[in-house]
């Protein structure tokens, strides 16, 4: 759209379904690059992306041409489909429904950056539910944890 201006800048999160932890580290590089090129496809912009074994994180500067709901759900889907042609993982693989999603300043996004590129040292102190539930409190979002944590059992 001509004489459109923005400076979006989204982190998102989201989990392997049920948690479950299968993003091995021999190839999660190799589907964060895919995850990268999905992004680019629409327009927006990739700084940072980074997980662990059970959950993504995202940071990307956001184009006002595609609501963030149908970004992530393109995302989810052809990543998932792309780890499920590949047989990385023993069985189909899924990622949880929904993400978390949450907008910074552009003085803010370094620190971000920083902070998502770090995530493998993060998650040797902290785990995926206590990080999650602290991004939840400082952003003021009510969640359901029936919801939000489900977990195989």
């Amino acid at each position: 759209m001509a004489n459109t201006y923005t400076q979006i800048h989204i982190h998102a999160v989201f989990a392997v379904k049920y948690r479950a932890a299968v993003l091995e580290k021999a190839w999660r590089a190799d589907v964060f690059k895919y995850m990268t090129g999905i992004v680019r496809a629409y327009d927006h912009k990739m700084l940072q992306i980074n997980g662990v074994e059970d959950h993504v994180h995202l940071l990307f500067g956001m184009r006002p041409t595609q609501s963030l709901s149908d970004l992530m759900q393109n995302v989810k889907r052809d990543s998932s489909k792309w780890i499920n042609e590949r047989g990385l993982v023993k069985g189909h693989f899924q990622w949880q429904g929904g993400f978390g999603a949450f907008s910074y300043s552009k003085s803010q996004v370094p620190t971000v950056a920083t902070y998502i590129e770090r995530q493998e040292a993060h998650h040797k102190k902290e785990t995926f539910k206590k990080e999650y539930e602290t991004i939840l409190t400082n952003f003021d979002v009510n969640y359901d944890e029936s919801y939000t944590f489900q977990e195989l059992i």
